[in-house]
């Protein structure tokens, strides 16, 4: 395995494969938690891309944080605007 500092200086993501039994909305909480704690200047796509690299091969597949960080790939929806008359209705 690679420094975790660098990418989970706290642990939590760590912590996170470990815990027994934990589920997908247990996980994203922690994803989210971690994501505000990057430092400035920091992609998260790029951080969870080296999660995903660094925890893949020790990890059942089908766990929720491997899975929530595979989802945090993605790009975002494009935010579409409804405006006028429609928005308000």
């Amino acid at each position: 395995m690679t420094d975790e500092a660098v990418f989970d200086p706290k642990g939590l993501i760590r912590d996170s494969f470990a815990i027994e039994g934990i589920g997908a909305p247990e996980c994203r909480s922690i994803f989210l938690d971690w994501a505000l704690g990057l430092p400035a200047g920091y992609d998260v796509r790029i951080e969870a891309s080296k999660l995903i690299t660094q925890y893949r091969d020790h990890v059942p597949q089908a766990h929720p944080m491997l899975e929530t960080l595979r989802a945090a790939l993605q790009e975002p929806p494009t935010p579409r605007r409804k405006g006028g008359r429609s928005g308000r209705i």
